[in-house]
């Protein structure tokens, strides 16, 4: 008789084998895999520890577990990682987000939220969603008038209550299709990757309206697919091009905040990166060029044409070389004001820069 592989079996094997393969956090990294495997949270894993894991599940577990050990990274082997308040796709070739980034996410709502108290807003994601849901609508108005017809009907009958119920419910759909998208700012997120920033800036402010944009075509790819996934269409256009080079004309000059993550490692750091980040995550999104500035200048040169009066410029950097950035902004001028902020390891991580009227 075959032995059977519980979820607790699998859990001890696989912590066992990848602590053997070098894995720093092996248990960490079985949980991962064993609940992307089965479906359940890595808290379930630990209430159903006798539960057997069908063929299918096993096979796929050891096609998991055979790359883990290889030193793939853990996004990509799941092919999910979470960020902030949403999970995102993730796939070789694309850069795997970072905790970091969710403080400069931090930063670039702060200017957002500046815009918004300024009274700088757009109706651009409002006139989308009006007219995505208008056939929607039209449907929901028509079963509401069918409901309420059949109720009528009944006479002196008492009517039906599970129609009562099922008009109550579509007249409530009707009014949370009427509920108004509020109006928004305007973001530009250069170097996108999985869309991280741009789809946690749209659903965490709604009325946004983010344009992003990636020179690599799987980057696009992704972020397209996690942005319909989280139903955020409406609010964020992706682009594949170089900076902003595809972004419409019409709307330089209006944004409220430009936001990046740009790549900026020195070129001679990046080949002593940890093996699994050196050794499967694109060098097009990791090397930054001798300083590691090299997108960054460019990124500057373009935030004046960007931005519109009191725009936001905010990049995360190398800790070695964002306060060297910070001078290039003072530098060139136009910024009232720029600051360094520290990323969730208290390294200097963040630029902030505010444009002048």
């Amino acid at each position: 008789m075959p032995e059977t592989w519980t979820v607790k079996r699998v859990l001890d094997w696989t912590v066992g084998y990848l602590g053997r393969k070098g894995d720093e956090r092996p248990r960490l990294s079985a949980e991962w895999l064993l609940s992307a495997v089965t479906g359940l949270s890595r808290v379930e894993l630990y209430t159903n520890f006798e539960r057997p894991l069908s063929p299918e599940e096993l096979g796929r577990m050891h096609v998991a577990v055979e790359r883990r050990g290889k030193g793939e990274p853990l996004q990509y082997v799941t092919g999910e990682m979470p960020f902030r308040h949403i999970i995102l796709r993730c796939e070789e070739g694309v850069l795997i987000p970072r905790p970091e980034t969710e403080v400069l996410v931090d930063a670039a709502l702060e200017g957002v939220d500046a815009a918004l108290a300024a009274g700088v807003a757009f109706d651009d994601v409002q006139v989308r969603t009006a007219a995505r849901t208008g056939e929607r609508r039209a449907a929901q108005e028509a079963r509401v008038a069918e409901l309420q017809a059949a109720i009528r009907s009944s006479e002196d009958e008492l009517p039906d209550e599970r129609k009562i119920d099922e008009l109550m419910r579509a007249v409530a759909e009707l009014e949370a299709m009427d509920a108004s998208t509020p109006t928004g700012a305007r973001v530009l997120d250069l170097c996108t990757g999985t869309g991280c920033i741009a789809l946690s800036m749209a659903g965490e402010r709604p009325g946004t309206h983010v344009v992003a944009t990636d020179l690599s075509p799987k980057a696009v790819q992704v972020a397209l697919a996690n942005r319909d996934r989280l139903g955020l269409a409406d609010a964020v256009d992706v682009y594949e091009c170089d900076l902003a080079t595809a972004v419409p004309a019409e709307l330089m000059g209006t944004f409220s905040v430009l936001v990046s993550n740009p790549p900026y490692i020195p070129s001679a750091v990046v080949p002593t990166l940890p093996a699994e980040v050196a050794g499967y995550e694109p060098h097009l999104a990791l090397d930054g060029g001798a300083d590691g500035l090299d997108l960054f200048r460019r990124i500057l040169a373009l935030a004046p044409q960007a931005l519109a009066p009191r725009g936001w410029l905010c990049v995360e950097l190398f800790e070695e070389n964002v306060h060297a950035a910070a001078d290039l902004c003072r530098a060139q001028g136009g910024w009232v004001h720029v600051e360094v902020r520290e990323d969730l390891t208290h390294r200097p991580r963040v630029l902030v820069a505010v444009r002048g009227e």
